[in-house]
Protein backbone atom coordinates (compact mmCIF):
# COMPACT_ATOMS: atom_id res chain seq x y z
CA UNK A 1 0.00 0.00 0.00
CA UNK A 2 1.20 3.76 -1.42
CA UNK A 3 2.13 6.01 2.21
CA UNK A 4 2.79 9.24 1.71
CA UNK A 5 6.47 8.92 3.17
CA UNK A 6 7.32 6.45 0.54
CA UNK A 7 5.82 8.81 -2.06
CA UNK A 8 7.30 11.76 -0.56
CA UNK A 9 10.59 10.14 -0.14
CA UNK A 10 10.82 9.39 -4.16
CA UNK A 11 9.52 12.66 -4.78
CA UNK A 12 12.72 14.08 -3.25
CA UNK A 13 15.14 11.92 -5.17
CA UNK A 14 13.82 12.75 -8.57
CA UNK A 15 13.72 16.02 -7.52
CA UNK A 16 17.11 16.38 -6.49
CA UNK A 17 18.25 14.94 -9.81
CA UNK A 18 15.34 16.99 -11.50
CA UNK A 19 16.77 20.11 -10.91
CA UNK A 20 20.54 19.07 -11.16
CA UNK A 21 19.90 18.01 -14.68
CA UNK A 22 17.56 20.83 -15.82
CA UNK A 23 14.94 17.89 -16.65
CA UNK A 24 12.18 18.39 -13.96
CA UNK A 25 12.52 15.31 -12.77
CA UNK A 26 9.59 13.60 -14.66
CA UNK A 27 11.83 11.44 -16.88
CA UNK A 28 13.05 9.84 -13.42
CA UNK A 29 9.81 9.90 -11.18
CA UNK A 30 7.74 7.87 -14.12
CA UNK A 31 9.94 4.89 -13.88
CA UNK A 32 9.99 4.96 -10.52
CA UNK A 33 6.21 5.26 -9.80
CA UNK A 34 5.01 2.31 -12.54
CA UNK A 35 7.79 0.53 -11.35
CA UNK A 36 8.78 0.91 -8.04
CA UNK A 37 4.89 1.70 -6.98
CA UNK A 38 3.17 0.05 -9.97
CA UNK A 39 0.73 2.85 -10.91
CA UNK A 40 -0.80 3.02 -14.16
CA UNK A 41 1.37 4.83 -16.38
CA UNK A 42 -1.37 7.88 -16.93
CA UNK A 43 -2.14 8.69 -13.56
CA UNK A 44 1.84 8.52 -13.43
CA UNK A 45 2.49 10.64 -15.97
CA UNK A 46 -0.36 12.89 -14.27
CA UNK A 47 1.67 12.81 -10.95
CA UNK A 48 4.18 14.24 -12.80
CA UNK A 49 3.22 16.96 -14.21
CA UNK A 50 2.02 18.44 -10.88
CA UNK A 51 5.76 17.56 -9.49
CA UNK A 52 7.55 19.09 -12.48
CA UNK A 53 5.49 22.53 -11.48
CA UNK A 54 6.84 22.16 -8.32
CA UNK A 55 10.61 21.55 -9.44
CA UNK A 56 10.19 24.48 -12.02
CA UNK A 57 9.08 26.69 -9.30
CA UNK A 58 11.89 25.79 -6.51
CA UNK A 59 14.67 25.35 -8.62
CA UNK A 60 14.19 27.75 -11.68
CA UNK A 61 13.72 30.12 -8.94
CA UNK A 62 17.30 29.82 -7.75
CA UNK A 63 19.24 29.37 -11.21
CA UNK A 64 17.31 32.78 -12.26
CA UNK A 65 18.71 34.56 -9.00
CA UNK A 66 22.54 33.77 -9.96
CA UNK A 67 22.06 35.09 -13.55
CA UNK A 68 22.33 31.38 -14.92
CA UNK A 69 19.14 31.62 -17.08
CA UNK A 70 18.12 33.05 -20.26
CA UNK A 71 14.95 34.48 -19.90
CA UNK A 72 14.78 36.32 -23.17
CA UNK A 73 15.19 32.96 -25.05
CA UNK A 74 12.85 31.00 -22.76
CA UNK A 75 9.94 33.27 -22.68
CA UNK A 76 10.13 32.71 -26.68
CA UNK A 77 10.57 29.37 -26.93
CA UNK A 78 7.98 28.87 -24.17
CA UNK A 79 4.99 30.09 -26.91
CA UNK A 80 6.09 27.01 -29.44
CA UNK A 81 6.38 24.68 -26.17
CA UNK A 82 3.10 25.44 -24.63
CA UNK A 83 1.30 24.53 -28.22
CA UNK A 84 3.11 21.11 -28.20
CA UNK A 85 2.03 20.82 -24.81
CA UNK A 86 -1.87 21.04 -25.97
CA UNK A 87 -1.04 19.03 -29.08
CA UNK A 88 0.59 16.10 -26.73
CA UNK A 89 -2.08 16.02 -23.84
CA UNK A 90 -4.58 15.65 -25.56
CA UNK A 91 -3.49 12.75 -27.59
CA UNK A 92 -1.82 10.91 -24.55
CA UNK A 93 -5.24 10.46 -22.65
CA UNK A 94 -6.16 8.69 -26.14
CA UNK A 95 -3.78 6.37 -26.77
CA UNK A 96 -2.91 2.53 -25.55
CA UNK A 97 -0.82 2.67 -22.41
CA UNK A 98 1.73 0.12 -23.48
CA UNK A 99 2.04 2.37 -26.82
CA UNK A 100 3.05 4.95 -24.14
CA UNK A 101 5.47 3.26 -22.54
CA UNK A 102 7.24 2.32 -25.89
CA UNK A 103 7.17 5.93 -26.49
CA UNK A 104 8.68 7.10 -23.34
CA UNK A 105 11.53 4.58 -23.38
CA UNK A 106 12.26 5.02 -27.40
CA UNK A 107 12.59 8.98 -26.98
CA UNK A 108 14.88 8.14 -23.29
CA UNK A 109 17.06 6.25 -25.82
CA UNK A 110 17.52 9.19 -28.39
CA UNK A 111 18.26 11.89 -25.67
CA UNK A 112 20.95 9.34 -24.26
CA UNK A 113 22.34 9.09 -27.62
CA UNK A 114 22.05 12.60 -28.51
CA UNK A 115 23.74 13.86 -25.34
CA UNK A 116 27.14 12.52 -26.66
CA UNK A 117 27.58 15.53 -28.60
CA UNK A 118 27.29 18.02 -25.87
CA UNK A 119 30.36 19.83 -25.03
CA UNK A 120 31.87 20.49 -21.37
CA UNK A 121 31.30 23.46 -19.58
CA UNK A 122 31.15 26.78 -22.02
CA UNK A 123 33.81 25.14 -24.38
CA UNK A 124 32.88 26.47 -27.99
CA UNK A 125 30.73 28.56 -26.75
CA UNK A 126 30.90 32.44 -28.55
CA UNK A 127 28.27 35.48 -28.57
CA UNK A 128 26.71 35.27 -32.35
CA UNK A 129 24.56 38.77 -32.22
CA UNK A 130 21.76 37.43 -31.40
CA UNK A 131 19.60 37.36 -27.95
CA UNK A 132 23.40 37.40 -26.97
CA UNK A 133 24.03 37.41 -22.70
CA UNK A 134 26.69 36.10 -20.15
CA UNK A 135 27.02 34.48 -16.63
CA UNK A 136 29.89 34.12 -14.11
CA UNK A 137 30.52 30.68 -13.88
CA UNK A 138 30.04 28.98 -10.36
CA UNK A 139 32.87 27.27 -10.36
CA UNK A 140 35.52 29.70 -12.03
CA UNK A 141 34.47 32.43 -11.61
CA UNK A 142 35.01 33.86 -15.01
CA UNK A 143 32.59 35.54 -17.18
CA UNK A 144 30.70 33.20 -19.78
CA UNK A 145 29.53 35.07 -23.03
CA UNK A 146 27.47 33.61 -25.66
CA UNK A 147 24.72 34.23 -28.03
CA UNK A 148 21.94 32.04 -29.59
CA UNK A 149 22.48 29.94 -33.45
CA UNK A 150 19.76 28.40 -35.45
CA UNK A 151 16.70 29.55 -33.78
CA UNK A 152 14.19 28.77 -36.24
CA UNK A 153 15.26 25.42 -36.32
CA UNK A 154 15.44 25.90 -32.30
CA UNK A 155 11.55 27.31 -32.31
CA UNK A 156 10.41 24.20 -34.60
CA UNK A 157 12.24 21.57 -32.19
CA UNK A 158 10.77 23.37 -28.64
CA UNK A 159 7.22 22.33 -30.61
CA UNK A 160 8.17 19.21 -30.76
CA UNK A 161 9.76 19.17 -27.09
CA UNK A 162 6.27 20.39 -26.15
CA UNK A 163 4.34 17.80 -27.42
CA UNK A 164 6.84 15.31 -25.92
CA UNK A 165 6.17 16.63 -22.61
CA UNK A 166 2.48 16.84 -22.98
CA UNK A 167 2.71 13.27 -24.08
CA UNK A 168 4.49 11.44 -21.80
CA UNK A 169 4.57 14.12 -18.92
CA UNK A 170 8.24 14.72 -18.64
CA UNK A 171 8.33 18.62 -18.51
CA UNK A 172 10.05 18.67 -21.70
CA UNK A 173 13.70 19.24 -20.31
CA UNK A 174 14.76 15.97 -21.75
CA UNK A 175 14.48 17.18 -25.16
CA UNK A 176 15.35 20.94 -24.54
CA UNK A 177 18.56 20.38 -22.68
CA UNK A 178 19.61 19.03 -25.27
CA UNK A 179 18.39 20.94 -28.09
CA UNK A 180 19.78 24.14 -26.75
CA UNK A 181 22.90 22.70 -26.15
CA UNK A 182 23.48 20.92 -29.13
CA UNK A 183 21.75 23.06 -31.60
CA UNK A 184 21.30 26.53 -30.24
CA UNK A 185 25.05 26.66 -29.08
CA UNK A 186 23.80 27.46 -24.99
CA UNK A 187 26.58 26.00 -22.23
CA UNK A 188 25.03 23.05 -20.64
CA UNK A 189 24.91 25.01 -17.38
CA UNK A 190 22.90 28.19 -18.89
CA UNK A 191 20.68 24.95 -20.90
CA UNK A 192 19.55 23.28 -17.53
CA UNK A 193 18.85 26.67 -15.84
CA UNK A 194 16.86 28.49 -18.75
CA UNK A 195 15.16 23.99 -18.86
CA UNK A 196 14.28 24.84 -15.17
CA UNK A 197 12.93 27.89 -15.92
CA UNK A 198 10.38 26.88 -18.68
CA UNK A 199 9.34 23.38 -17.54
CA UNK A 200 6.59 25.04 -14.79
CA UNK A 201 4.75 26.46 -17.62
CA UNK A 202 4.55 23.64 -20.16
CA UNK A 203 3.32 20.92 -17.68
CA UNK A 204 1.06 23.40 -15.91
CA UNK A 205 -0.40 23.39 -19.87
CA UNK A 206 -0.99 19.29 -19.64
CA UNK A 207 -2.02 19.28 -16.27
CA UNK A 208 -5.57 20.97 -17.30
CA UNK A 209 -6.00 17.74 -19.46
CA UNK A 210 -4.72 15.33 -17.33
CA UNK A 211 -6.74 16.48 -14.65
CA UNK A 212 -10.21 16.84 -16.77
CA UNK A 213 -9.51 12.97 -17.61
CA UNK A 214 -9.24 11.63 -14.23
CA UNK A 215 -5.36 10.92 -14.10
CA UNK A 216 -4.13 13.14 -11.39
CA UNK A 217 -5.38 11.71 -8.21
CA UNK A 218 -4.41 14.54 -5.42
CA UNK A 219 -3.76 11.60 -2.32
CA UNK A 220 -1.00 10.83 -5.07
CA UNK A 221 0.17 14.00 -6.62
CA UNK A 222 0.44 15.95 -3.11
CA UNK A 223 2.54 14.06 -1.11
CA UNK A 224 4.93 13.36 -4.51
CA UNK A 225 4.69 17.28 -5.13
CA UNK A 226 6.36 18.14 -2.05
CA UNK A 227 9.28 15.52 -1.90
CA UNK A 228 10.33 16.99 -5.45
CA UNK A 229 9.88 20.60 -4.24
CA UNK A 230 12.18 19.71 -1.69
CA UNK A 231 14.46 17.83 -3.74
CA UNK A 232 14.56 20.26 -6.41
CA UNK A 233 15.78 23.00 -4.01
CA UNK A 234 18.54 20.87 -2.51
CA UNK A 235 19.53 19.88 -6.33
CA UNK A 236 19.23 23.31 -7.68
CA UNK A 237 22.33 24.19 -5.03
CA UNK A 238 24.28 21.33 -5.33
CA UNK A 239 24.25 22.18 -9.66
CA UNK A 240 26.52 24.92 -9.13
CA UNK A 241 29.06 22.63 -7.28
CA UNK A 242 29.09 19.56 -9.88
CA UNK A 243 30.68 20.23 -13.06
CA UNK A 244 28.29 20.04 -15.76
CA UNK A 245 30.18 16.87 -17.90
CA UNK A 246 29.77 14.83 -14.71
CA UNK A 247 25.92 15.83 -14.74
CA UNK A 248 25.51 14.99 -18.28
CA UNK A 249 27.28 11.30 -17.47
CA UNK A 250 24.79 10.64 -14.71
CA UNK A 251 22.09 11.86 -16.93
CA UNK A 252 23.06 9.39 -19.48
CA UNK A 253 22.91 6.58 -17.45
CA UNK A 254 19.85 6.89 -15.96
CA UNK A 255 18.04 6.99 -19.34
CA UNK A 256 19.50 4.32 -20.01
CA UNK A 257 18.04 2.03 -17.35
CA UNK A 258 14.96 4.02 -17.44
CA UNK A 259 14.74 3.68 -20.94
CA UNK A 260 15.08 -0.30 -20.34
CA UNK A 261 12.41 -0.55 -17.70
CA UNK A 262 10.02 1.51 -20.03
CA UNK A 263 10.38 -0.48 -23.31
CA UNK A 264 10.05 -3.80 -21.13
CA UNK A 265 6.86 -2.80 -19.29
CA UNK A 266 5.41 -1.89 -23.14
CA UNK A 267 6.87 -5.33 -24.57
CA UNK A 268 4.78 -7.18 -21.64
CA UNK A 269 2.25 -4.89 -21.30
CA UNK A 270 2.67 -4.04 -17.21
CA UNK A 271 0.76 -1.15 -17.30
Amino acid sequence: MLTAITLFLIGIGAGVLGALLGIGGGVILIPLLTGLVGLPIKTAIGTSIISVIATSSAAGAVYVGRGLTHTRLSMTMEIATTLGALVGGFTAVLINPNLLSGLFGLVLLYVAYSLRGIKKEAEDVAPTGFLDTSYIDPLTGEPVKYGVRNFPLGMMASFIAGSVSGLLGIGGGVIKVPIMSLLMGLPMRAAIATSNFMIGITAATSAVIYYRHGYIDPGIAIPTALGVLLGAQIGSRLGSRVHSHRLKQIFQILLLIFAAQMLYRALTGAN
